[in-house]
């Protein structure tokens, strides 16, 4: 059925009501179709979520979750040394399988500090390129967290934490392909025209998480250089629109098979660490890591590697104001903790979010995102309350702030700071631009430590 356009409409199925249609959309398994998706509100209005990569990389805990590749494909040399100086010859990536062990995870504990970060949803990692299983999956034989490793079902145990204890969104990471998988290697030495791979593991795989934990978020990655028609992902995300028990409120991204990113699916991701610093015009996120070399939890990894509070309060800002939403990573440990390091920037995210959290959820773009007098402010719109927030990142030394963007209207223009009870003072600037005269105050009375918002009503 073609819309105007020639763009697949979804087909209506009527559901007759006494004196009342209410019509549920049936989407075909075309990108035509399923990008006619509305997206669900709430992803928009959330903001801020947790990105979680855990799995078997998290036990050689070296370098990158990409441990595997870069040690048995491309032979690296700091993997390689690594390997010969600390364990003995003959032993294999699965051999570290056993040495996930998982013994301090608390997902209670995980859920907690995943509330005080301020986020609205998290994604874990269920399976990465290297196949394991966070679950004991069907598919996955003997390479899972329920066979091998912590003996337990980490997908399932984090989900009831979050739901019980958190008011967060709970998604899940899959990879469609795994990086020495033999079905794989096999199809794509076919050029991908035999599909044994996808529909004997990856497929039933994500039919499996979506039936057993329900996911709001299905985060694909890895395509393997294999199109979209490969992994049948038009089939899976029709059923997962139309008939899956999250089909009214599940979002999903745009990595699909080759060609998708940034084209197809629901909101964009773009790349990793993907951050345009203006306005797009479709939904997409930046998902990014503190660690700044890895997605993985690494032992090697110095205090200079990891991004300070004020680098992941600018990041917010920055990507909030062009539209995006932040999706910011940790990487536990194998034994199940979330490192100290990155407990404590959750929890200064959170900190930070008490405050100035009305410039950031619910809102919207507006018509500029940042100042074009003053460097770092960041504008963004609060619908419900008509309020302009100018998040700025630095509190300048003059004690007071030009603003060259508002619009400002004696008598009407009223300024506050976020976290500050007084109104400020303002003096506007002709037509366009307004001086802020900021309150003098101690270092212990600021409402908060890193980026300020003001909040702006009736400046156009």
């Amino acid at each position: 059925m073609s819309g105007p356009g020639g763009r697949a409409a979804p087909a209506l199925l009527l559901l007759g009501l006494p004196g009342l249609l209410l019509a549920r959309p049936r989407y075909e398994p075309t990108w035509g179709s399923l990008d006619a998706r509305p997206l669900p509100a709430w992803f928009d209005e959330a903001k801020f979520g947790i990105f979680i990569h855990w799995g078997v990389f998290s036990v050689p805990s070296f370098g990158s979750e990409w441990f595997w590749w870069y040690w048995q494909k491309e032979k690296r040399e700091p993997y390689v040394k690594f390997m010969e100086a600390n364990y003995p010859p003959g032993f294999s990536y699965e051999d570290f399988g056993p040495l996930f062990t998982a013994e301090f995870f608390d997902p209670n504990q995980w859920a907690d500090i995943l509330k005080a970060s301020g986020a609205k949803y998290v994604v874990l990692t269920s399976k990465h390129h290297e196949g394991f299983t966070l679950w004991g999956s069907k598919y996955s034989w003997n390479w899972n967290a329920v066979d091998v490793g912590p003996k337990r079902d980490l997908v399932a145990e984090l989900a009831t934490s979050v739901r019980n204890r958190t008011d967060l969104h709970f998604g899940l990471y899959h990879s469609l392909f795994e990086w020495f998988n033999r079905l794989f290697l096999e199809d794509a030495t076919n050029a991908f025209k035999t599909r044994k791979f996808p529909t004997s593991k990856s497929l039933p795989e994500l039919y499996e998480i979506v039936t057993k934990y329900q996911p709001e978020i299905i985060w694909s990655d890895g395509d393997g250089n294999a199109p979209d028609t490969y992994w049948n992902s038009t089939g899976f995300l029709a059923w997962l629109y139309n008939d899956s028990p999250v089909g009214d409120t599940v979002v999903t991204n745009d990595r699909w098979g080759v060609g998708s990113i940034c084209t197809h699916g629901g909101f964009y991701t773009c790349s990793d660490r993907y951050n345009p610093g203006h306005l797009l015009p479709h939904k997409w996120e930046n998902c990014m890591t503190i660690d700044r070399r890895s997605w993985g939890y690494r032992r090697d990894a110095r205090l200079g590697d990891y991004l300070a509070i004020e680098d992941l309060v600018k990041q917010l800002a920055e990507t909030v104001s062009c539209g995006g939403n932040l999706l910011m990573n940790i990487g536990p440990t194998h034994d199940g903790r979330i490192a100290v390091v990155f407990e404590e920037r959750l929890r200064q995210v959170g900190a930070w979010l008490k405050v100035n959290g009305e410039a950031i959820y619910g809102t919207k773009p507006w018509r500029a995102q940042n100042d074009t007098v003053t460097p770092g402010v960041w504008y963004t719109f609060s619908p419900k309350e008509g309020k302009v927030n100018a998040i700025f990142l630095n509190w300048p030394g003059s004690g007071t702030l030009e603003l060259g963007e508002p619009r400002a209207k004696l008598g009407e223009t009223q300024v506050k700071l976020a976290g500050y009870k007084e109104l400020l003072k303002w003096v506007a600037l002709g037509e366009k631009g307004m001086i802020i005269a900021l309150p003098q105050l101690t270092p212990q009375q600021l409402p908060c430590q890193w980026g300020w918002t003001l909040q702006l009503t009736d400046v156009n």
